[in-house]
């Protein structure tokens, strides 16, 4: 593990293209959060997209969504948008940014589990999104121009 990412005055500026993919996928999951909490009706655009996905679902996914997601459309239209703002949040800020990037890749892997298709789908960009998340949630992302940085020595948890 890296002790101290600024050890060497030339390491972060080597590093700067993680910082780039942060904020630009910390603005991408903002930017969609923010637009389903403004659209009142995001529950109903959820459900309909699931009743129109049904049938090319993963076998395994489809009973949770037909007895647990469909009958509960609104919590989950609520946890989706607000957890895409909050992994948009702090992904830009650079806060919680492991804990933020691997709650991403759950809520991708949701999304692909519910659409189907296989990994090369080239209209499976859910995969893409996971790939990326775990790479801000392998590599000390957070800790690159972040605040993560900053808070890592009296929150260790962030380390």
């Amino acid at each position: 593990m890296i002790d101290r990412l600024d050890s060497k005055p030339h390491g972060r500026l080597r590093l700067w293209p993680i910082v780039l993919l942060r904020l630009y996928t910390g603005v991408f999951f903002a930017w969609h959060g923010i637009g389903k909490i403004s659209r009142g009706n995001f529950s109903d655009s959820l459900g309909g997209f699931l009743n129109r996905s049904l049938e090319s679902a993963f076998g395994f996914y489809r009973p949770f969504i037909e007895a647990v997601v469909l009958p509960n459309k609104a919590l989950f239209a609520s946890l989706v948008a607000y957890g895409e703002l909050l992994l948009g949040v702090a992904l830009i800020l650079g806060l919680a940014t492991r804990y933020a990037a691997f709650a991403g890749v759950f809520l991708m892997a949701n999304f692909w589990f519910a659409k189907g298709g296989g990994v090369l789908a080239g209209s499976n960009h859910d995969v893409v999104w996971m790939v990326i998340l775990l790479v801000l949630g392998l590599v000390p992302a957070g800790r690159i121009a972040g605040l993560d940085d900053g808070l890592s020595g009296r929150l260790r948890f962030l380390r």
